[in-house]
């Protein structure tokens, strides 16, 4: 779960000043005593802490909180806006030459994930429409160049190489020079990385930089290495200049301090997140969006997009009928566990559901056998079953779990969700859960 120990304290935090009636300048000090100390244990940069609870402060016991009639509600508010503030405002959208092919320079230290993500980046701008084309830059890193040429076919993306045996420099030139000849309009170099920064790799960055003059330098960084996160951003900002920031593996970074530190310390955009091993798990960042799930206000707007591409609109229509008229079928079910599987790692897909308890996502994990025991189960029904599971007494139960190679327990399992799901969609009636559910073609999930 994405920054979910900062996550936790944050939201707690929130509840009780939200609900307080009157907020003394007392108050206010307390509170943000405790959100310094909620910032510092998630490896945020004390500087960076420092001036975000001052500017809070500041704005906290201003007259137009203290004589609010919420004034709860209000430091909320500002400790939202400066969260956002925090993160960069405004999202940053990538940059584009105006004479093809845009060369996009991925640096970074060794194992920030580089490699892959230039395949993510790719993929992702082969999406807008474009034709990119991977340079294999890494010639020091054993099977580097391999490891490139497996994400370019996964993806069916081409990659230019010229071995191990080639300069860096030479191989950037010529894949600028082939990427004009065959009229690939971007171009994505993964360069080396080294277990520290060092002169000779920061050396022959600045060489390739000079030589093929990249639109944008975009910084990989590997946002579960903490505080050396921050002053690996700070180092080659300072010594290659850096246009933008990729934070890698922020599904796994419980902490997340070194991603909020990152954009302030360097003063360049964070334009990536890697949320996922797929290469497909890369995503614009938006500071608004990040800010609100960090609160626990939810990210409708990621999940709608994430709906959108992953729901079959007809589907959707009739499954909404279906929800109405209560004719929701086990088959139903099926269909639409396999349509939300398609939008990615459940916990985070639901973690953008505002008030959804981030705590009780902790241990949810649909994997790959879940998904096909899930499918065994309801495929080792008959119609009539699958239509009205009431009719499941014992030896049915065990006729299926013989049937699809599973347990009685693990029968009794899906029959429990199933019923949770329609409990679910019976209370979806209020005017939030309905646009919810209009914006996602679809309903949200339990589990």
């Amino acid at each position: 779960m994405v920054f979910e120990g900062l996550s936790d304290k944050l939201q707690n935090l929130m509840k009780k000043m939200k609900g307080s009636v009157r907020v003394s300048e007392k108050d206010v000090k307390e509170m943000m005593r405790e959100v310094k100390l909620a910032l510092l244990e998630a490896d945020v940069n004390f500087k960076v802490v420092k001036d975000f609870v001052n500017s809070i402060t500041e704005r906290a016991v201003g007259q137009d909180v203290l004589e609010s009639l919420t004034p709860g509600q209000q430091v909320v508010k500002i400790v939202h806006e400066e969260l956002i503030k925090l993160m960069g405002s405004v999202p940053s959208k990538l940059t584009y030459s105006p004479a093809p092919p845009t060369v996009y320079m991925m640096v970074g230290l060794q194992g920030s994930g580089k490699t892959t993500t230039s395949g993510k980046l790719a993929n992702l701008l082969r999406k807008d429409g474009k034709r990119p084309l991977l340079v294999a830059c890494d010639v020091y890193r054993p099977a580097a160049v391999k490891q490139l040429q497996v994400v370019g076919g996964q993806l069916n993306i081409p990659v230019f190489e010229m071995g191990t045996q080639t300069n860096p420099v030479e191989i950037a030139k010529k894949a600028v020079e082939h990427a004009k000849s065959m009229q690939f309009d971007t171009v994505i170099i993964d360069t080396a990385g080294r277990l520290h920064i060092d002169e000779e790799l920061m050396d022959e960055l600045k060489r390739i930089k000079d030589t093929v003059k990249p639109q944008e330098i975009l910084l990989v960084v590997d946002a579960m290495t903490g505080q050396d996160a921050v002053n690996v951003a700070g180092s080659f900002n300072e010594k290659l200049g850096i246009d933008g920031i990729i934070l890698t593996k922020l599904d796994g970074d419980t902490r997340g301090g070194a991603a909020l530190s990152t954009r302030a310390v360097t003063g360049k955009p964070i334009k990536f997140t890697g949320l996922g091993e797929k290469l497909s798990d890369l995503e614009p960042f938006y500071p608004d969006r990040m800010a609100s799930r960090i609160l626990g206000m939810g990210d409708v707007l990621s999940l709608i997009e994430k709906a959108q591409t992953a729901f079959d609109e007809k589907k959707a229509q009739e499954l909404e009928k279906k929800m109405r008229t209560a004719t929701f079928t086990l088959d139903d079910y099926l269909d639409q566990l396999q349509q939300i599987k398609k939008m990615g790692p459940l916990n985070q897909v639901l973690g953008m559901i505002p008030g959804m308890n981030a705590k009780a996502l902790k241990d949810v994990d649909i994997d790959e056998k879940q998904f096909a025991r899930t499918a065994a189960i309801i495929q080792s029904m008959t119609m009539q079953e699958r239509n009205n599971p009431s009719i499941l007494n014992a030896s049915r139960r065990q006729r299926i779990a013989k049937g699809s190679g599973t347990t009685v327990t693990d029968v009794n399992r899906l029959l429990k969700q199933f019923e949770d799901m329609k409990k679910l969609m019976k209370s979806l009636t209020g005017g939030n859960a309905k646009k919810l559910l209009k914006g996602m073609g679809g309903f949200k999930r339990p589990f």
